[in-house]
Protein backbone atom coordinates (compact mmCIF):
# COMPACT_ATOMS: atom_id res chain seq x y z
CA UNK A 1 0.00 0.00 0.00
CA UNK A 2 2.50 2.66 0.82
CA UNK A 3 4.77 1.42 -1.87
CA UNK A 4 1.68 2.53 -4.35
CA UNK A 5 1.32 5.88 -2.62
CA UNK A 6 4.69 6.28 -2.99
CA UNK A 7 4.67 5.42 -6.86
CA UNK A 8 1.81 8.29 -7.27
CA UNK A 9 3.45 10.58 -5.69
CA UNK A 10 6.87 10.20 -7.54
CA UNK A 11 4.41 10.15 -10.49
CA UNK A 12 2.64 13.45 -9.97
CA UNK A 13 5.83 15.30 -8.93
CA UNK A 14 7.28 13.96 -12.92
CA UNK A 15 4.17 15.42 -14.32
CA UNK A 16 4.44 18.43 -12.54
CA UNK A 17 7.89 19.29 -13.90
CA UNK A 18 7.29 18.33 -16.81
CA UNK A 19 4.49 20.73 -17.20
CA UNK A 20 6.96 23.25 -16.06
CA UNK A 21 9.55 22.87 -17.96
CA UNK A 22 7.98 21.94 -21.18
CA UNK A 23 7.65 24.54 -23.79
CA UNK A 24 4.00 25.12 -23.34
CA UNK A 25 4.30 25.65 -19.48
CA UNK A 26 7.34 27.68 -19.37
CA UNK A 27 6.06 30.02 -22.03
CA UNK A 28 2.45 30.21 -19.76
CA UNK A 29 5.01 30.98 -16.79
CA UNK A 30 7.33 33.58 -18.52
CA UNK A 31 4.63 35.29 -21.13
CA UNK A 32 2.46 36.90 -18.41
CA UNK A 33 4.93 39.14 -17.06
CA UNK A 34 4.39 42.28 -14.33
CA UNK A 35 4.36 44.41 -17.25
CA UNK A 36 1.37 42.26 -19.05
CA UNK A 37 -0.68 42.40 -15.77
CA UNK A 38 -0.13 45.68 -15.21
CA UNK A 39 -1.02 46.65 -18.73
CA UNK A 40 -4.33 44.45 -18.72
CA UNK A 41 -5.37 45.89 -15.02
CA UNK A 42 -5.51 49.46 -16.69
CA UNK A 43 -5.78 49.94 -20.29
CA UNK A 44 -9.48 49.26 -20.04
CA UNK A 45 -9.84 53.04 -18.53
CA UNK A 46 -7.24 54.25 -21.37
CA UNK A 47 -9.27 56.05 -23.92
CA UNK A 48 -7.98 58.23 -27.46
CA UNK A 49 -9.38 61.16 -27.80
CA UNK A 50 -10.10 62.74 -31.28
CA UNK A 51 -10.53 67.04 -31.46
CA UNK A 52 -11.46 69.31 -33.83
CA UNK A 53 -10.71 73.23 -33.93
CA UNK A 54 -12.84 75.67 -35.99
CA UNK A 55 -10.96 78.71 -36.04
CA UNK A 56 -11.20 82.02 -38.50
CA UNK A 57 -7.83 83.55 -40.22
CA UNK A 58 -7.06 86.24 -42.51
CA UNK A 59 -5.79 84.75 -45.54
CA UNK A 60 -3.78 88.11 -45.69
CA UNK A 61 -0.86 88.99 -44.68
CA UNK A 62 -1.31 92.05 -42.44
CA UNK A 63 -0.86 95.36 -43.26
CA UNK A 64 -2.32 98.93 -42.24
CA UNK A 65 -5.91 99.43 -42.57
CA UNK A 66 -6.82 96.33 -42.57
CA UNK A 67 -9.15 95.92 -39.83
CA UNK A 68 -11.58 98.95 -41.70
CA UNK A 69 -11.82 96.41 -44.54
CA UNK A 70 -12.61 93.95 -41.96
CA UNK A 71 -15.48 95.22 -40.98
CA UNK A 72 -16.83 96.36 -44.47
CA UNK A 73 -16.17 92.73 -45.86
CA UNK A 74 -15.53 90.41 -43.41
CA UNK A 75 -16.55 87.24 -45.70
CA UNK A 76 -12.99 88.66 -47.66
CA UNK A 77 -11.16 89.20 -44.75
CA UNK A 78 -12.18 86.00 -42.57
CA UNK A 79 -12.09 82.54 -43.30
CA UNK A 80 -12.71 79.06 -41.36
CA UNK A 81 -10.27 76.66 -41.38
CA UNK A 82 -10.45 73.46 -39.47
CA UNK A 83 -7.97 71.68 -37.47
CA UNK A 84 -7.91 68.19 -35.99
CA UNK A 85 -5.31 66.36 -33.06
CA UNK A 86 -5.39 63.37 -31.58
CA UNK A 87 -4.37 62.59 -27.86
CA UNK A 88 -5.17 60.17 -25.21
CA UNK A 89 -6.88 60.11 -21.82
CA UNK A 90 -8.10 58.02 -18.41
CA UNK A 91 -11.33 57.21 -17.08
CA UNK A 92 -11.00 58.43 -13.25
CA UNK A 93 -14.57 57.76 -12.58
CA UNK A 94 -16.67 55.09 -14.88
CA UNK A 95 -20.11 55.82 -13.09
CA UNK A 96 -19.94 59.81 -13.70
CA UNK A 97 -17.70 59.56 -16.86
CA UNK A 98 -14.77 61.81 -16.18
CA UNK A 99 -11.82 61.60 -18.11
CA UNK A 100 -8.42 63.41 -17.32
CA UNK A 101 -5.72 64.69 -20.03
CA UNK A 102 -3.44 66.90 -21.22
CA UNK A 103 -4.95 70.67 -21.67
CA UNK A 104 -2.55 70.94 -24.89
CA UNK A 105 -5.05 68.11 -26.11
CA UNK A 106 -8.45 70.05 -25.88
CA UNK A 107 -6.91 73.25 -25.70
CA UNK A 108 -9.50 75.66 -28.08
CA UNK A 109 -10.95 72.36 -28.98
CA UNK A 110 -14.75 72.95 -30.62
CA UNK A 111 -15.45 69.35 -30.78
CA UNK A 112 -14.46 66.69 -28.93
CA UNK A 113 -14.68 62.76 -29.16
CA UNK A 114 -13.88 59.73 -26.56
CA UNK A 115 -12.71 56.68 -28.37
CA UNK A 116 -12.99 53.65 -25.40
CA UNK A 117 -11.29 50.24 -25.41
CA UNK A 118 -13.83 48.63 -26.32
CA UNK A 119 -14.23 51.06 -29.62
CA UNK A 120 -17.17 52.86 -28.56
CA UNK A 121 -17.34 56.19 -29.28
CA UNK A 122 -18.82 59.10 -26.98
CA UNK A 123 -19.17 63.09 -27.35
CA UNK A 124 -17.08 65.01 -24.32
CA UNK A 125 -17.37 68.63 -22.60
CA UNK A 126 -14.28 70.23 -20.75
CA UNK A 127 -15.40 70.32 -16.99
CA UNK A 128 -11.87 72.53 -16.20
CA UNK A 129 -8.56 72.96 -17.49
CA UNK A 130 -5.27 74.53 -16.06
CA UNK A 131 -2.62 75.79 -18.81
CA UNK A 132 -0.46 76.03 -16.03
CA UNK A 133 -0.26 72.35 -15.06
CA UNK A 134 -1.23 71.22 -18.48
CA UNK A 135 -3.85 69.34 -17.24
CA UNK A 136 -8.12 68.84 -18.07
CA UNK A 137 -11.26 67.32 -16.82
CA UNK A 138 -13.50 66.23 -19.14
CA UNK A 139 -17.37 64.75 -19.17
CA UNK A 140 -18.25 62.52 -20.88
CA UNK A 141 -21.91 61.97 -22.17
CA UNK A 142 -22.63 58.39 -22.03
CA UNK A 143 -25.47 56.03 -21.44
CA UNK A 144 -23.77 53.37 -19.30
CA UNK A 145 -20.95 52.59 -16.82
CA UNK A 146 -17.51 52.87 -18.08
CA UNK A 147 -14.19 51.32 -16.48
CA UNK A 148 -12.27 53.79 -14.35
CA UNK A 149 -8.66 53.45 -12.86
CA UNK A 150 -7.50 55.13 -9.59
CA UNK A 151 -4.52 57.02 -9.35
CA UNK A 152 -1.85 55.93 -6.95
CA UNK A 153 1.18 57.57 -5.19
CA UNK A 154 4.27 59.55 -6.98
CA UNK A 155 5.70 60.82 -3.40
CA UNK A 156 7.75 57.37 -3.36
CA UNK A 157 8.80 56.81 -6.66
CA UNK A 158 12.54 55.44 -6.89
CA UNK A 159 15.16 56.59 -9.64
CA UNK A 160 15.16 53.38 -12.24
CA UNK A 161 11.98 51.44 -11.31
CA UNK A 162 10.40 50.07 -14.37
CA UNK A 163 7.36 52.33 -15.79
CA UNK A 164 5.06 51.49 -18.38
CA UNK A 165 3.26 54.57 -20.50
CA UNK A 166 -0.72 53.44 -22.53
CA UNK A 167 -1.78 55.46 -24.92
CA UNK A 168 -2.68 56.31 -28.56
CA UNK A 169 0.61 57.29 -30.18
CA UNK A 170 -0.13 58.60 -33.78
CA UNK A 171 -3.72 57.17 -33.86
CA UNK A 172 -2.72 53.32 -33.01
CA UNK A 173 -4.74 52.72 -30.15
CA UNK A 174 -3.71 51.14 -27.35
CA UNK A 175 0.06 51.37 -27.46
CA UNK A 176 2.41 50.21 -24.76
CA UNK A 177 5.93 51.44 -24.27
CA UNK A 178 8.35 51.05 -21.17
CA UNK A 179 11.41 52.51 -19.60
CA UNK A 180 12.61 53.43 -16.71
CA UNK A 181 12.44 56.72 -14.13
CA UNK A 182 15.15 58.39 -15.19
CA UNK A 183 14.87 61.68 -12.68
CA UNK A 184 11.99 63.36 -10.63
CA UNK A 185 11.65 67.18 -10.05
CA UNK A 186 12.67 67.88 -13.47
CA UNK A 187 11.40 71.45 -14.49
CA UNK A 188 11.06 71.88 -18.62
CA UNK A 189 10.47 74.71 -20.28
CA UNK A 190 7.86 74.96 -23.04
CA UNK A 191 5.90 77.68 -25.02
CA UNK A 192 7.19 80.26 -22.77
CA UNK A 193 6.40 78.62 -19.48
CA UNK A 194 8.30 76.31 -17.02
CA UNK A 195 6.68 72.88 -15.58
CA UNK A 196 8.18 72.22 -12.75
CA UNK A 197 8.56 68.39 -10.72
CA UNK A 198 7.90 66.61 -13.79
CA UNK A 199 9.06 62.96 -13.90
CA UNK A 200 11.40 62.35 -16.61
CA UNK A 201 11.46 58.77 -18.46
CA UNK A 202 12.79 57.12 -21.30
CA UNK A 203 9.59 55.60 -22.40
CA UNK A 204 8.80 56.71 -25.63
CA UNK A 205 5.98 59.74 -24.85
CA UNK A 206 4.52 61.80 -28.19
CA UNK A 207 1.49 63.91 -29.09
CA UNK A 208 -0.68 60.84 -29.15
CA UNK A 209 0.15 58.90 -26.10
CA UNK A 210 -0.26 62.60 -24.15
CA UNK A 211 -2.51 62.44 -21.41
CA UNK A 212 -2.08 59.09 -20.94
CA UNK A 213 -1.30 56.91 -18.27
CA UNK A 214 1.86 56.24 -16.55
CA UNK A 215 2.01 53.35 -14.69
CA UNK A 216 4.54 51.00 -12.01
CA UNK A 217 5.14 47.46 -12.85
CA UNK A 218 2.13 47.26 -10.31
CA UNK A 219 0.02 48.72 -12.36
CA UNK A 220 -0.75 51.56 -10.50
CA UNK A 221 -1.06 55.36 -11.93
CA UNK A 222 1.90 57.26 -10.90
CA UNK A 223 1.81 60.00 -13.67
CA UNK A 224 0.19 61.47 -16.63
CA UNK A 225 2.14 61.50 -19.89
CA UNK A 226 2.82 65.04 -21.20
CA UNK A 227 4.33 66.05 -24.49
CA UNK A 228 4.17 69.31 -24.62
CA UNK A 229 8.42 69.15 -24.33
CA UNK A 230 8.25 68.02 -27.96
CA UNK A 231 12.09 68.96 -28.65
CA UNK A 232 12.52 65.86 -26.67
CA UNK A 233 14.66 62.83 -28.47
CA UNK A 234 14.60 59.33 -26.01
CA UNK A 235 13.17 61.58 -23.36
CA UNK A 236 9.90 61.83 -21.77
CA UNK A 237 7.59 63.43 -18.78
CA UNK A 238 4.64 62.83 -16.97
CA UNK A 239 2.92 64.99 -14.34
CA UNK A 240 3.34 62.77 -10.86
CA UNK A 241 0.21 61.91 -9.67
CA UNK A 242 -0.15 63.41 -6.69
CA UNK A 243 -0.16 66.86 -8.07
CA UNK A 244 -2.78 65.27 -10.76
CA UNK A 245 -5.11 64.53 -8.24
CA UNK A 246 -4.73 68.44 -6.26
CA UNK A 247 -5.40 69.65 -9.42
CA UNK A 248 -8.02 67.54 -10.45
CA UNK A 249 -10.11 67.60 -7.21
CA UNK A 250 -9.88 71.74 -8.16
CA UNK A 251 -10.98 71.30 -11.43
CA UNK A 252 -14.05 69.54 -10.22
CA UNK A 253 -14.53 71.88 -7.01
CA UNK A 254 -14.43 75.12 -9.11
CA UNK A 255 -13.89 74.92 -12.81
CA UNK A 256 -10.48 75.64 -12.49
CA UNK A 257 -7.36 75.83 -10.44
CA UNK A 258 -7.48 78.79 -7.41
CA UNK A 259 -4.09 80.16 -6.65
CA UNK A 260 -3.76 80.24 -3.31
CA UNK A 261 -3.31 83.16 -1.19
CA UNK A 262 -1.72 83.46 2.35
CA UNK A 263 -1.93 87.27 2.47
CA UNK A 264 1.77 88.22 2.29
CA UNK A 265 3.56 91.11 0.14
CA UNK A 266 6.77 90.48 -0.80
CA UNK A 267 9.78 92.60 -2.03
CA UNK A 268 13.57 91.17 -3.16
CA UNK A 269 16.39 91.43 -1.04
CA UNK A 270 18.48 94.20 -2.64
CA UNK A 271 21.95 94.37 -1.07
CA UNK A 272 21.29 97.19 1.57
CA UNK A 273 18.32 95.68 2.60
CA UNK A 274 20.74 92.49 3.45
CA UNK A 275 22.99 95.16 6.08
CA UNK A 276 19.42 96.50 7.38
CA UNK A 277 18.83 92.77 8.61
CA UNK A 278 22.20 92.02 9.07
CA UNK A 279 22.19 89.43 6.36
CA UNK A 280 25.30 88.01 4.61
CA UNK A 281 25.90 89.14 0.88
CA UNK A 282 25.39 85.67 -0.54
CA UNK A 283 22.18 85.17 1.98
CA UNK A 284 18.65 84.09 0.22
CA UNK A 285 15.00 84.53 0.59
CA UNK A 286 12.90 87.21 0.07
CA UNK A 287 11.09 89.99 2.43
CA UNK A 288 7.77 90.08 3.74
CA UNK A 289 6.96 94.20 3.55
CA UNK A 290 3.62 93.34 4.48
CA UNK A 291 0.94 91.19 6.12
CA UNK A 292 -2.85 91.52 5.06
CA UNK A 293 -4.99 91.78 8.68
CA UNK A 294 -6.65 88.20 9.25
CA UNK A 295 -5.11 86.54 6.64
CA UNK A 296 -3.61 82.94 7.17
CA UNK A 297 -0.47 84.37 7.21
CA UNK A 298 -1.33 86.67 10.33
CA UNK A 299 -2.72 83.49 11.60
CA UNK A 300 0.36 81.84 10.91
CA UNK A 301 2.65 84.49 13.10
CA UNK A 302 4.37 86.03 10.06
CA UNK A 303 5.24 89.86 10.50
CA UNK A 304 6.72 92.39 8.54
CA UNK A 305 10.58 92.47 7.96
CA UNK A 306 10.59 88.57 8.30
CA UNK A 307 12.62 86.86 5.62
CA UNK A 308 11.33 83.58 3.82
CA UNK A 309 13.64 81.38 2.55
CA UNK A 310 12.00 77.88 1.76
CA UNK A 311 8.49 77.02 1.06
CA UNK A 312 8.17 73.01 1.22
CA UNK A 313 12.04 72.72 0.69
CA UNK A 314 11.86 74.87 -2.42
CA UNK A 315 14.35 77.41 -2.05
CA UNK A 316 13.29 81.29 -2.56
CA UNK A 317 15.95 83.76 -3.87
CA UNK A 318 13.85 85.95 -5.98
CA UNK A 319 9.72 86.29 -5.98
CA UNK A 320 9.41 84.51 -9.15
CA UNK A 321 10.31 81.78 -6.82
CA UNK A 322 7.94 82.30 -4.49
CA UNK A 323 4.93 82.69 -7.01
CA UNK A 324 6.23 79.02 -8.52
CA UNK A 325 6.80 77.24 -5.17
CA UNK A 326 3.25 78.97 -4.10
CA UNK A 327 1.40 77.50 -7.41
CA UNK A 328 2.45 74.01 -6.69
CA UNK A 329 -0.59 73.79 -4.01
CA UNK A 330 -4.30 74.78 -3.89
CA UNK A 331 -6.20 76.26 -1.44
CA UNK A 332 -6.35 74.48 1.86
CA UNK A 333 -3.18 72.45 1.64
CA UNK A 334 -0.92 73.18 4.35
CA UNK A 335 2.41 74.81 3.10
CA UNK A 336 5.54 74.68 5.38
CA UNK A 337 6.96 78.29 4.81
CA UNK A 338 10.53 78.76 6.42
CA UNK A 339 11.84 82.01 7.51
CA UNK A 340 14.45 84.22 9.37
CA UNK A 341 13.54 86.71 12.21
CA UNK A 342 15.86 88.55 13.55
CA UNK A 343 19.10 86.47 12.93
CA UNK A 344 16.99 83.32 14.05
CA UNK A 345 15.73 80.55 11.35
CA UNK A 346 12.02 79.54 12.13
CA UNK A 347 9.07 77.52 10.61
CA UNK A 348 5.71 77.73 10.20
CA UNK A 349 2.29 75.69 8.75
CA UNK A 350 -0.15 78.11 6.74
CA UNK A 351 -3.40 76.87 5.16
CA UNK A 352 -3.88 79.08 2.15
CA UNK A 353 -7.14 80.39 1.06
CA UNK A 354 -8.85 81.97 -1.81
CA UNK A 355 -8.36 85.12 -2.44
CA UNK A 356 -11.12 87.11 -1.12
CA UNK A 357 -12.61 89.86 -3.40
CA UNK A 358 -13.44 92.16 -1.20
CA UNK A 359 -9.87 92.92 -0.97
CA UNK A 360 -9.26 93.15 -4.54
CA UNK A 361 -10.03 97.01 -4.93
CA UNK A 362 -7.61 97.54 -1.83
CA UNK A 363 -4.18 95.40 -3.73
CA UNK A 364 -5.19 96.77 -6.56
CA UNK A 365 -4.86 100.27 -5.63
CA UNK A 366 -1.59 99.52 -3.48
CA UNK A 367 0.32 97.49 -6.25
CA UNK A 368 -0.38 99.77 -9.36
CA UNK A 369 -1.90 102.85 -7.63
CA UNK A 370 -4.66 103.32 -9.15
CA UNK A 371 -7.83 103.89 -6.97
CA UNK A 372 -11.14 102.13 -9.24
CA UNK A 373 -14.71 102.67 -8.54
CA UNK A 374 -18.15 102.72 -10.13
CA UNK A 375 -18.28 105.06 -13.57
CA UNK A 376 -20.94 108.33 -13.42
CA UNK A 377 -23.98 107.94 -15.57
CA UNK A 378 -22.20 111.51 -17.65
CA UNK A 379 -18.94 109.67 -18.68
CA UNK A 380 -20.87 106.91 -19.63
CA UNK A 381 -23.29 108.47 -21.48
CA UNK A 382 -20.13 110.66 -23.05
CA UNK A 383 -18.74 107.64 -23.85
CA UNK A 384 -21.24 105.73 -25.17
CA UNK A 385 -20.77 102.79 -22.71
CA UNK A 386 -22.64 100.04 -20.83
CA UNK A 387 -19.69 99.27 -19.09
CA UNK A 388 -16.38 99.28 -17.29
CA UNK A 389 -14.95 101.07 -14.41
CA UNK A 390 -13.46 104.30 -13.09
CA UNK A 391 -9.94 105.86 -12.43
CA UNK A 392 -11.34 107.66 -8.91
CA UNK A 393 -7.48 108.46 -8.46
CA UNK A 394 -3.49 107.87 -9.32
CA UNK A 395 -1.01 107.75 -6.87
CA UNK A 396 1.42 110.02 -8.30
CA UNK A 397 5.44 108.10 -7.47
CA UNK A 398 3.21 104.78 -8.97
CA UNK A 399 4.09 103.57 -12.48
CA UNK A 400 0.21 104.38 -13.18
CA UNK A 401 1.07 108.23 -12.26
CA UNK A 402 4.50 108.21 -14.30
CA UNK A 403 2.56 106.33 -17.50
CA UNK A 404 0.16 109.43 -17.37
CA UNK A 405 -3.24 107.60 -16.39
CA UNK A 406 -5.49 110.41 -14.85
CA UNK A 407 -8.82 110.46 -12.96
CA UNK A 408 -11.68 110.22 -15.18
CA UNK A 409 -9.70 107.41 -17.69
CA UNK A 410 -12.16 104.51 -17.78
CA UNK A 411 -11.18 100.48 -17.19
CA UNK A 412 -12.97 98.41 -19.74
CA UNK A 413 -10.69 94.86 -19.75
CA UNK A 414 -8.26 93.62 -17.57
CA UNK A 415 -6.26 90.52 -18.91
CA UNK A 416 -8.45 90.57 -21.77
CA UNK A 417 -11.29 89.84 -19.28
CA UNK A 418 -13.99 92.48 -19.79
CA UNK A 419 -15.32 93.96 -16.38
CA UNK A 420 -18.24 95.75 -16.86
CA UNK A 421 -18.74 97.25 -13.27
CA UNK A 422 -16.92 96.86 -10.39
CA UNK A 423 -17.95 93.34 -9.20
CA UNK A 424 -16.53 91.56 -12.03
CA UNK A 425 -13.91 94.00 -11.35
CA UNK A 426 -12.87 92.32 -8.36
CA UNK A 427 -13.39 88.76 -9.47
CA UNK A 428 -11.01 89.06 -12.24
CA UNK A 429 -8.65 90.97 -9.98
CA UNK A 430 -8.76 88.52 -7.52
CA UNK A 431 -7.99 85.60 -10.06
CA UNK A 432 -4.80 87.55 -11.08
CA UNK A 433 -3.23 88.35 -7.54
CA UNK A 434 -0.81 86.54 -7.80
CA UNK A 435 0.88 87.36 -11.51
CA UNK A 436 3.71 89.33 -12.08
CA UNK A 437 2.07 92.14 -14.02
CA UNK A 438 -1.73 92.79 -15.23
CA UNK A 439 -2.73 94.38 -18.30
CA UNK A 440 -5.37 96.78 -18.32
CA UNK A 441 -7.28 98.85 -21.83
CA UNK A 442 -8.04 101.82 -20.57
CA UNK A 443 -10.49 104.08 -22.40
CA UNK A 444 -9.56 108.08 -22.37
CA UNK A 445 -12.10 110.35 -24.87
CA UNK A 446 -12.42 108.32 -28.58
CA UNK A 447 -9.16 106.22 -28.19
CA UNK A 448 -8.18 103.06 -26.29
CA UNK A 449 -4.92 102.27 -24.89
CA UNK A 450 -3.12 98.91 -23.74
CA UNK A 451 -0.88 99.01 -20.44
CA UNK A 452 1.09 96.74 -18.63
CA UNK A 453 2.04 97.19 -15.32
CA UNK A 454 4.23 95.68 -12.57
CA UNK A 455 1.74 93.77 -10.21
Amino acid sequence: MIGNLRKDYLGLLILAAFLFFSPQGAQGSLRRSPIVAAVEKVSPAVVNISTVMKERVSPFFQFHGEEFFKDFFPDIFSHQYTRSSLGSGLIIDGAKGQVITNYHVVARATEIKIITADQKEYKAGVIGSDPRSDLAVLQIEKAQRLPEARLGNSDDLMIGETVIAIGNPFGLSHTVTTGVVSAIDRSVRAQEQVYRHFIQTDASINPGNSGGPLLNIEGEIIGINTAIYQKAQGIGFAIPVNKVRRVVNELLRAGEVRSPWIGVEVQELTPDLKKAFQLSDDAGGILVSDVAPDSPAEQADLKRGDVLTQIHNMPLKEISDYRDALSEFTPGEQVRVSFVRKGQERSVSIKPTVFPPERAVELFYKRTGIQAGDPDRKTMKEYGLNGGVMVEKVRKNSEAGRIGLQPGDLILKVNDSPVVNMEEFRKVVSRAHHQPSITLLVRRGPYGYSLTLPF
